[in-house]
């Protein structure tokens, strides 16, 4: 079996953050964790990254437990880069849908908590 290396992006990724509607401060999104799960399952490498940077993904990680290698975002080649932006940082790309979440990134971003 190939070993592949899937990347996870934090925000709207595995993290519904605080200004998606109807959800509290910072819920884990655990259909998406769950897919990071069952890949890691399978003997694949799990990378997770932010665009927020390297802390801000290591402490996620660390507060749902994930057993995952943090790195910058698009620092290395990987096969499967799952994010909610469109992006370009894998051999495969694939957009997770934004949960309740039509604010803007710059925005966000602004108002970060």
């Amino acid at each position: 079996m190939v070993k592949l290396k899937i990347a996870f992006d934090t925000d709207d990724c595995i993290l519904v953050p605080s200004v998606a509607h109807g959800f509290g401060m910072d819920t884990p999104n655990y259909e998406t964790i769950a897919v990071l799960k069952w890949f890691q399952a399978q003997g694949h490498e799990i990378i997770l990254w932010s665009g927020s940077g390297c802390d801000w993904a290591q402490t996620w990680a660390d507060k749902l437990g994930l057993d995952v290698r943090v790195i910058a975002k698009g620092s290395e080649k990987v096969d499967i880069a799952l994010d909610d932006m469109e992006v370009s940082l894998g051999t495969v790309n694939v957009k997770v849908k934004r949960i309740n979440n039509s604010i803007s990134r710059k925005e966000w971003n602004k108002n970060k908590k």
